[in-house]
């Protein structure tokens, strides 16, 4: 299964830069195996109130959401991501935000996580 970070979602509505947004649609209609992790959606329907300006309304930021919920499993919070992500963030100096969804992954069996850091 695969996965992708907050940025990747956010290009996917952002005209701004053509060639991510192209990359980001290619990347993310290719993944018929993808997983939707809670914090990236979360974190994606508070990025993207940045998009308000180029039209990108809130209300299409939650539709795109639960289209994601549709075609993608969703891996949902539990106390274990807590646990491992503390882990990595002493193992590897990851931030606390980038260890909770590494650890979401690892717990859901992520075996790819598609970022732009």
């Amino acid at each position: 299964m695969n996965a992708v970070d907050t940025n990747i979602l956010i290009y996917v509505n952002d005209p701004r830069d053509p060639a991510k947004q192209t990359i980001a649609i290619s990347l993310v209609s290719g993944l018929t195996d993808g997983v939707l992790i809670w914090q990236v959606a979360c974190e994606y329907l508070a990025a993207s109130r940045k998009l308000e300006p180029l039209g990108y309304d809130r209300s299409q930021a939650y539709q795109y959401i639960r289209d994601l919920q549709q075609v993608w499993y969703t891996a949902l919070p539990n106390w274990a991501v807590i646990d491992r992500a503390e882990e990595l963030m002493s193992r590897f100096s990851l931030s606390h935000w980038d260890s909770m969804v590494v650890a979401a992954c690892l717990e859901a069996n992520v075996q790819t996580l598609y970022t732009e850091d």
